[in-house]
């Protein structure tokens, strides 16, 4: 089954091409089944970037998907244009009166920041609190999984003296996780953060590690507790995410190193190459067939 998406939103053209199964409002209509609500909390300033990679992902699975793309009500972006915001997202407080089977919140590049210096963190707030009774299954992605475990468990996050910036191997820790089903025994996962979660908070706070590194730390943890899932790395990049951040670096003056295990060589005039699109897949694959598995048919049952 396909992912369904409003035909105008530019993510239907791109994974169409790329053989994604996605259909309009139209199809979806005339199929007798309930598709899986799933809402993504796009908090990256490249708006269209960050929807088709996740999209990518979800969309790649036997099931329906109805993807609701939400924004914070209070928080105005500068990087996408008004009229695409206009037009496939809803905000926060327009959504908070439904059921959602899952959730996904992105990340954010302000990192540098105390979470309670983030503009939205008090809606943020309300929207994860929100999840303990409107979402069957939360996944944070890397700031978004970091405030997740600071607001429900008070974990910190640590700045780091130099940006994790690369392709780091992963070893998988819990190898029966039916999250890390058909995995390898260690995989590649595209890293870009300035700060890091420590083990030993993580395991004070009663929360599992799934996958972990040993240069760049946990990376997939499990809150069973909250039904979500933490994950401080970047399967959802493209091949060329990486070196879109260094290239823009370097053309800002900035002092970056060069993405580790990235480029053939380390040499940034190659072309980099995708070692982790099948891991991805896998990893947003199990997540969508677990919710399939366990979440209520009837919506108004989700968070019972």
């Amino acid at each position: 089954m396909p992912i369904k998406l409003p035909s105008d939103l530019p993510a239907f053209d791109v994974l169409s091409t790329e053989g994604v199964m996605v259909m309009s409002e139209d199809q979806a209509s005339r199929q007798d089944i309930r598709p899986l609500k799933i809402g993504l909390l796009n908090l990256m300033p490249k708006k269209i970037q960050t929807e088709t990679q996740f999209a990518r992902l979800i969309g790649a699975t036997p099931l329906q998907i109805e993807l609701t793309l939400i924004r914070m009500s209070e928080h105005v972006t500068r990087n996408t244009a008004t009229e695409h915001m206009d037009a496939f997202y809803r905000p926060f407080e327009e959504v908070q009166n439904e059921r959602f089977d899952g959730l996904i919140i992105t990340g954010a590049p302000i990192e540098h920041l105390p979470f309670e210096e983030v503009t939205y963190w008090d809606e943020l707030r309300r929207v994860m609190d929100w999840t303990r009774t409107n979402v069957h299954s939360t996944f944070g992605v890397c700031w978004g999984g970091m405030a997740m475990a600071w607001h429900f468990h008070g974990v910190e996050k640590h700045m780091l003296d130099a940006k994790a910036f690369g392709c780091f191997r992963h070893e998988v820790t819990v190898p029966d996780s039916p999250y890390l089903r058909g995995f390898s025994d260690d995989c590649v996962i595209p890293v870009s953060r300035w700060t890091e979660i420590r083990q030993g908070e993580l395991d004070a706070a009663g929360l599992t590690t799934l996958m972990s590194s040993p240069e760049v730390g946990p990376c997939l943890v499990q809150d069973e507790d909250k039904r979500a899932l933490y994950i401080f790395n970047h399967f959802e990049y493209d091949s060329g995410t990486l070196k879109e951040e260094y290239d823009r670096d370097i053309d800002a003056g900035t002092s970056i190193n060069v993405p580790c295990n990235y480029y053939p060589l380390d040499d940034p005039t190659r072309p980099p190459q995708n070692r982790w699109r099948g891991h991805g897949h896998l990893l947003y694959g199990n997540w969508i067939n677990d919710i399939y598995q366990t979440t209520p048919f009837d919506l108004a049952q989700i968070g019972n």
